[in-house]
């Protein structure tokens, strides 16, 4: 790390950042009309008594400049928990300037502190850029892995056929 930057635990008095930084996210993946976040569910679901995720604030000389949000998976063919990297993200005006190698080492870090086998997270399959930055850290991409998600009325509908 240099001393031009850091990283830190980020705390519920970050959560306007944090918003800040999701929509900022949102908007460079052309998804800004899917932020239904706001700074009271961050709030709340980041800093409440069952906190979902846990995020770091990357900052260069002084300045909020990105931000990291993952939590904890479980492997059943390890035993171990996984580290899932859900969103990184770095301002614009600070790329280029090692933050998210600093993200990502300091969460590779934070895994093998934390007993993990494995630290995993998604990338769009046209971020060529993100793509590019993953792999030259030593990330592989798992081509035989797709993504599945229910939420919405979907989620609702299957959640709904559950007979007790």
């Amino acid at each position: 790390m240099t001393q031009q930057s850091k990283i830190r635990l980020a705390t519920a008095e970050d959560s306007a950042l944090i918003l800040s930084f999701i929509q900022g996210l949102a908007e460079y993946e052309k998804m800004a009309d899917q932020v239904v976040a706001t700074e009271q569910k961050l709030k709340e679901t980041l800093f409440g008594n069952n906190a979902a995720a846990e995020v770091v604030i990357a900052e260069y000389q002084g300045q909020p400049a990105g931000f990291a949000l993952f939590f904890h998976n479980y492997s059943t063919f390890l035993a171990q928990p996984g580290l899932y990297l859900e969103d990184l993200f770095v301002l614009p005006a600070f790329r280029g300037k090692g933050l998210g190698k600093l993200l990502l080492s300091y969460l590779a870090s934070l895994a093998v502190e934390r007993g993990c086998g494995r630290f995993e997270w998604s990338v769009l399959d046209w971020n060529q850029p993100a793509i590019d930055f993953y792999q030259s850290q030593g990330a592989k991409l798992m081509h035989d892995w797709r993504i599945t998600r229910l939420t919405g009325a979907e989620l609702q509908a299957l959640a709904a056929q559950y007979q007790q």
